[in-house]
């Protein structure tokens, strides 16, 4: 495979040809999900396991501030913001940008919804979920629903350019509300 084709399969959910080029495995659904604290595009501290017991949360990793289909996404997040957050759910966004640039970022596009900063240790929270690329330096496109229990429920990874389905998206997260 070509360097860029490497690097597209990485993103796809399509296996790739050459099982060195698949990403390192994440939480495996059924099985409980990595805690972490990251600081929100405010700087104020936010830790998945302060959801437990009372809301599932979709974790939505995203490569990168301000890229057409990333700003897309978010922007339907917002968009839809009514629907993702429940006295039941939550949604957080996680890149590995910095906290600084995702609060442009946030700013920009109206974004009003924590987007949490994996910049450091770089890609730790996307390490400890298989979904960093180390060649690339950024989180993959992927999606975890945690349920109130701490447990991974769904997950899915799309290609580098190709959008989440956010109406799949809210029907795995309610599932478990």
């Amino acid at each position: 495979m070509s360097s860029l084709a490497t690097r597209l399969a990485r993103f796809s959910n399509v296996s790739s040809l050459n099982g060195t080029d698949l990403p390192p495995p994440g939480p495996a659904v059924g099985t409980p999900a990595p805690d972490f604290h990251l600081r929100d595009q405010f700087g104020q501290e936010v830790t998945l396991s302060s959801f437990a017991g009372e809301k599932s949360v979709a974790l939505v990793f995203f490569p990168w501030a301000f890229s057409s289909v990333c700003s897309s996404e978010m922007s339907g997040i917002r968009d839809r913001l009514d629907e993702f957050l429940t006295f039941d759910s939550e949604v957080l966004g996680i890149s590995t940008d910095p906290t600084y640039s995702l609060r442009v970022f946030a700013d920009t596009d109206g974004l009003n919804f924590p987007l949490l900063s994996d910049f450091w240790p770089h890609g730790s929270v996307a390490s400890s979920y298989g979904v960093f690329d180390t060649e690339l330096g950024v989180a993959r496109r992927s999606s975890f629903v945690i349920d109130k229990s701490g447990i991974v429920r769904w997950s899915v990874h799309n290609a580098l350019g190709e959008g989440r389905d956010l109406g799949e998206h809210l029907a795995q997260l309610h599932q478990f509300d």
